[in-house]
């Protein structure tokens, strides 16, 4: 969280694991084995990194940007609408990360040249990269670690979490539209937004990807594959095309970021034996009914809130064992999901998205992000649980 001189993560972990390992806190095996389990996951994330800066070199965000202002037609509320789409798009498609890093400076220039204020549509990117990511399992990295254990297919995930994600969606801009409303109030813009062809091509390679996660199944084929293939195919226009230099192809595919979680992992294998792990396993339920499914939500949101909710979901997954009930595995991921809207802390999501912010000369108030998480946290957390209860089988 604090990046002494802006070092990597993975500086403190791996060392931290190799601690871990010495030290006889973890099973060499038992370790072994965490990391053997994450790895295609670790895979998948370097390579949707990869693809969503490919697909912002070749236009995508600034295009959706320009269609944001366009459409809105210089309303506020419209295009904080428009704001809601956009995000949850991203965020469920290209994952949490693209949201915060390549969304969020597109809304704030887009809505900064309609000359309305930025702020509900930044915090708007903060909020969905956070709340929308419970739709799909290649949306957040949480998801795709606890994709393996749920026994689920793409498309079943995708369809049990589709009710409490619209929900949420909900709550959420209702809750802005009224945390806001002074913001939104203002008259209408006379600016003219300039028009931007669409990257045809990088669009259609995005859609190819995501019809290939929803298929690829039927024929056996991991999503690490299908994202893979996508980065190949981008990477090599942005080489033909000398948008991009070769080694940046390595290196924005966050190798330490990949380090960093692998080493955490083995981190959280020690805190699971020595720690927290008799404490959860006597919280959480092993049961689906309404009461157990809202436990297993809150127990996870708040842990996500005291140690960040990527450790939060590893630790948990540990807690569940490899055959979970599906309703708690699905009200854990909510949780972890959904409730780092609270806090700063909650999500390595939230923290990044400060530092974009820091870096285009803004600096969000740190009283005003807990006021609208207090208001729209326990509300989304309870009515997404609810709506996963009656969809769950």
């Amino acid at each position: 969280m604090v990046r002494p001189r802006g070092l990597p993560e993975a500086v403190v972990a791996v060392p931290v694991a190799g601690v871990v390992l010495v030290l006889g806190l973890a099973r060499p095996g038992a370790a072994w084995g965490r990391v053997e389990e994450i790895l295609p996951t670790m895979g998948f994330l370097a390579a949707i990194l990869l693809v969503s800066h490919l697909a912002a070199i070749d236009g995508v965000f600034t295009w959706l940007g320009s269609r944001l202002a366009e459409v809105c037609r210089g309303e506020a509320k419209r295009l904080l609408v428009l704001t809601f789409a956009a995000a949850a798009g991203v965020t469920a498609v290209l994952s949490l990360d693209a949201t915060v890093v390549l969304l969020t400076p597109v809304v704030m220039a887009t809505a900064e040249k309609l000359r309305l204020e930025s702020k509900p549509h930044v915090y708007a990117c903060a909020h969905l990269a956070n709340s929308a990511s419970t739709l799909l399992p290649v949306s957040n990295l949480t998801n795709l670690l606890a994709f393996a254990a749920s026994g689920l297919t793409f498309a079943g995930f995708t369809a049990l979490m589709a009710l409490p994600w619209l929900v949420t969606l909900a709550i959420e801009l209702a809750v802005f539209t009224r945390f806001f409303k002074r913001d939104l109030r203002g008259p209408r813009s006379t600016q003219q937004p300039r028009h931007q062809n669409a990257p045809v091509f990088a669009l259609l390679v995005l859609t190819a990807m995501l019809v290939g996660f929803a298929v690829g199944e039927f024929g056996h084929v991991e999503p690490v594959w299908i994202a893979a293939l996508a980065a190949l195919v981008l990477s090599a226009k942005a080489l033909s095309e000398r948008k991009i230099k070769p080694w940046q192809v390595v290196t924005e595919a966050s190798p330490l970021l990949v380090l960093f979680v692998l080493g955490l992992a083995v981190t959280v294998e020690a805190v699971h034996q020595h720690v927290l792990g008799g404490v959860l396993e006597r919280l959480l339920p092993t049961t689906a009914g309404l009461p157990e499914l809202l436990l297993a939500t809150a127990v996870a949101a708040v842990l996500a809130n005291l140690v960040n909710n990527l450790p939060a979901t590893l630790i948990l997954l540990s807690v569940l064992g490899g055959h979970p009930n599906t309703g708690v595995l699905l009200a854990v991921l909510i949780g972890v999901n959904v409730g780092p809207n609270a806090t700063y802390l909650g999500s390595l999501a939230t923290l990044l998205w400060r530092r974009v912010l820091a870096r285009h000369g803004h600096k969000p108030r740190a009283l005003e992000f807990l006021k609208l998480g207090a208001l729209t946290t326990p509300l989304t957390l309870a009515a997404a649980t609810t709506a996963l209860w009656v969809v769950l089988p």
